[in-house]
């Protein structure tokens, strides 16, 4: 009985401690601050990369893009940590609610012909498969930017 509290408690721990590893592991914007338009894709699936012909076009100027970009990212608690809004590329990591998992979305905007295209690179930090997050989290980020 003894042992299996143990082995409990050290499973507890583990938990907890993985836990704190991912909510606080740095996320150097050196390594994850890239450009949609140009980055090379991972061969593991826990990605979404809307970027190009592909990229949702907005009615807007990339000012307004741009600020209503990081609104949305804000409040849904992710933080900038690369480029900025004059520039229109922006980098963002945004983590998940149990674990911390932290996720790395880069935004590039791109003025057009009658607006803005929204570039997007949404991808996981760990892991192989994200089970859908970073699309969803894409396709939720350009639903609130169309109003």
């Amino acid at each position: 009985m003894r042992l299996l509290l143990i082995l409990v408690a050290l499973a507890v721990l583990a938990v907890i401690g993985a836990a704190v590893y991912f909510r606080t592991v740095a996320m150097p914007a050196e390594v994850w601050h890239v450009d949609p338009g140009s980055v090379t894709p991972p061969a593991s699936p826990n990605f979404e990369l809307r970027r190009g012909e592909g990229a949702p076009v907005f009615d807007a100027t990339a000012d307004v893009m741009a600020a209503r970009i990081d609104a949305i990212a804000t409040a849904e608690g992710a933080a900038m940590i690369g480029g900025d809004l004059a520039t229109g590329q922006m980098t963002y990591v945004a983590r998940s609610r149990i674990m911390g998992f932290p996720d790395a979305v880069s935004v590039r905007l791109v003025p057009v012909a009658g607006g803005t295209r929204v570039e997007i690179f949404s991808r996981a930090r760990f892991g192989y498969s994200d089970m859908g997050v970073n699309a969803a989290r894409v396709a939720r980020w350009i639903a609130a930017a169309r109003g």
